[in-house]
């Protein structure tokens, strides 16, 4: 998916706060283009774009004929969010899927009948259901149309999905025959320290997110040795598909789960099983905290 300039100056300014963040920098450090061109792998002239963005948004201070001093003190940069405008593509794709969480499309529909609606153009529209379908959204119908595939998309069916999870994935953990694969552990491991140390975890692709998530807790099911809670959990995936990737906007919020799942491995890994379902009644408890919310049925 093509992205404009614009969309390239947010992203390189988030990925300047992330190193920001990540080396605790102090109030009055210099941030020097060449050093964040290096490490980012562009050149001085986007960095300095990026740096003037923020410093817009008073993050940084830029001095004449002396460059760009951090102005935000740690408490700041921990709650700023600087959003990235979303392409043509993006746009449409958002639509179409909060559109269906709200009810405001049917689980079927026609291509002529959703063109009509959203006012775009065929190729837009084509690329966008066809991305639909490789993420696991939709599907094609035999004879004219597209599907949306079974999903949480309820209030009340995303409330009893968590409660049922909270209920069968802490309790997965605490059985006589868990037994956890330490190769296994370790892909995991793997896996989740790259996207929680990514630099750009902005343009990590949605479906690469939801399986690393999926395949973590499929996984842990797994361990338990009952083949009754590990397709549980697999269906609660295939369920859950739509929702996730509406939600994965917030991509802070996949940095803390993302620690979250290498708490609970940290735990199995060291035998304690009852802290790993302590760590996971907590993680699904956040997570829920965070998901798009549903005119009714929905928690406090």
């Amino acid at each position: 998916m093509a992205r404009s300039p614009s969309q390239n100056r947010f992203r390189l300014a988030n990925q300047i706060l992330e190193v920001v963040r990540d080396g605790r920098f102090e109030v009055g450090h210099h941030l020097r283009e060449q050093q964040f061109g290096d490490l980012l792998q562009v050149s001085r002239t986007p960095v300095r774009a990026a740096l003037s963005l923020l410093a817009e948004h008073g993050v940084v201070e830029a001095r004449r004929h002396q460059g760009f001093f951090l102005k935000a003190t740690p408490e700041e940069l921990h709650r700023f969010s600087l959003e990235v405008p979303p392409s043509a593509d993006q746009d449409l794709y958002s639509d179409i899927v909060q559109d269906r969480l709200a009810g405001r499309l049917p689980a079927s529909f026609t291509q002529t009948e959703i063109a009509r609606r959203y006012d775009v153009d065929r190729a837009l529209l084509q690329r966008t259901l066809t991305r639909l379908v490789d993420d696991g959204l939709l599907e094609r119908n035999t004879g004219r149309g597209w599907t949306f595939l079974p999903a949480l998309d309820t209030g009340m069916a995303l409330q009893n999905s968590y409660d049922f999870r909270l209920i069968t994935e802490p309790q997965g953990l605490l059985v006589p025959t868990f037994k956890a694969d330490p190769a296994a552990l370790e892909r995991l491991r793997i896996q989740h320290l790259y996207l929680e140390t990514h630099p750009r975890i902005a343009t990590v692709d949605a479906r690469q997110l939801f399986d690393t998530d999926a395949h973590f807790h499929e996984t842990i099911a797994g361990f338990s040795g009952n083949v009754f809670l590990l397709q549980a959990i697999q269906q609660q995936n295939r369920l859950r598909r739509l929702l996730e990737f509406g939600g994965y906007v917030n991509r802070r919020r996949v940095r803390d789960w993302c620690r979250e799942h290498l708490a609970i491995l940290d735990a199995v890994a060291a035998g304690d099983q009852a802290g790993a379902a302590e760590i996971m009644r907590l993680h699904l408890t956040n997570a829920f905290s965070a998901v798009p919310s549903f005119e009714t049925g929905r928690r406090a």
